[in-house]
């Protein structure tokens, strides 16, 4: 009876329903949008450490972030390959370079060198057959979502990085950079002729240890056989780099403002027209009161209401937000809707309906019943 009710009183006035709606809609979505970018710009900083083979990321001493590093001179790599645990170590290059454009311009990339044979650092998301081609001179690798902002067509063209010769031969996907520089994947030596550096050097040495070896055990290891260098486990790491990104810059803080308010706005929304909804409906109400209606008995009404409203109004609004996720992954923006989000702001969204709904029960149940017989 309760839920019987509770429907009738909303699709009672269908134009105050449909306002109602569209609150509980524009806050899903805003929500949505404001911390799938928050989501999107934490997993951008991180992608390429998240995406590598590697348990141990070695840099030189004083290291903030994956972007910007001193090289490591030669001696380093031969001295981490000696400590005992290590199975497999890789020199890494994350450089910027200038990209000169075959129409004409310049573009900021940010190249990272890895080694085509064992792979610890390789781009992900390559069509098959395609990786082969990078263990070639002067050949590189970028995303496709950066195509015309690299000033290509595809596969095949020449271009200069560095003033130095070099073919695309493969296309990522989905591999963003959060900054307005693009990732260009090269091998190790291709790498040390675009980003002018010496041969040997590096920016990281990456490492793997030996089966029976843990993660946590090798970085004390090297550590202390190894000077100058800084030693972390790819979460630490990881961690590291977010947290510069988002704390010590105001990139980072932006967004998370931005998705802090995209709540607030969004709950004040739901509040706002859940409230009104209930008040266009006291009259009701106080008939159920001169009926001898119990307060408990209206308290369930006014809470289903809330949640019928969350329920539709979440539903059509993770649609649309949804639909903006895949139309930014075709553009320059990075929106994630992870699973967790999407729970989440499932469970968000009830509370706030109800919660609204609950700011007007107090109103409700003062009502005079004899505002009924006055014709109120």
């Amino acid at each position: 009876m309760t839920i019987r009710i509770a429907l009738r009183n909303l699709l009672h006035d269908r134009v105050r329903l449909a306002v109602t709606l569209t609150g509980v809609v524009f806050a899903v979505v805003l929500i949505a949008v404001q911390g799938g970018l928050f989501v999107g710009f934490t997993r951008a900083t991180t992608c390429v450490i998240d995406n590598t083979e590697a348990e141990i990321w070695v840099a030189s001493r004083g290291v903030r972030n994956f972007d910007v590093t001193h090289p490591l001179p030669p001696r380093k790599f031969h001295q981490i390959l000696g400590v005992p645990g290590v199975g497999r170590a890789e020199r890494v290059i994350v450089r910027f370079a200038n990209w000169k454009k075959p129409a004409g311009g310049r573009e900021s990339v940010e190249v990272v060198g890895f080694d085509p044979g064992s792979g610890l650092a390789r781009p992900w998301n390559v069509p098959p057959g395609t990786m082969a081609a990078l263990r070639l001179p002067d050949t590189v690798a970028v995303d496709a979502l950066y195509l015309d902002k690299l000033g290509i067509a595809g596969v095949g063209q020449a271009v200069e990085i560095g003033d130095r010769r070099a073919r695309v031969v493969a296309l990522t996907s989905g591999i963003r950079s959060f900054t307005t520089s693009p990732y260009v994947f090269a091998s190790y030596e291709n790498a040390l002729r675009y980003t002018g550096m010496e041969d040997g050097q590096c920016t990281y040495v990456l490492v793997r240890p030996v089966p029976g070896v843990s993660a946590e055990a090798l970085r004390g290891a090297i550590a202390r056989e190894v000077r100058d260098v800084d030693v972390f486990t790819r979460e630490e790491f990881a961690g590291k780099t977010r947290h510069y990104w988002m704390f010590t810059t105001g990139a980072g803080m932006a967004l998370l403002i931005a998705a802090s308010l995209g709540l607030v706005v969004g709950g004040v929304v739901v509040a706002q027209t859940l409230y009104a909804t209930t008040m266009d409906h006291l009259a009701e109400f106080g008939t159920l009161r001169a009926m001898g209606a119990p307060g408990g008995y209206i308290h369930r009404i006014i809470v289903i209401q809330a949640v019928a409203a969350a329920l539709v109004g979440y539903g059509c609004g993770i649609v649309v937000s949804l639909f903006l996720v895949d139309l930014a992954a075709k553009g320059g923006a990075s929106i994630v809707l992870p699973p967790s989000l999407a729970v989440g702001l499932f469970f968000l969204t009830v509370a706030m309906c109800v919660a609204a709904g609950l700011v007007s029960i107090r109103k409700v149940t003062t009502i005079d019943p004899a505002m009924v017989f006055r014709g109120a």
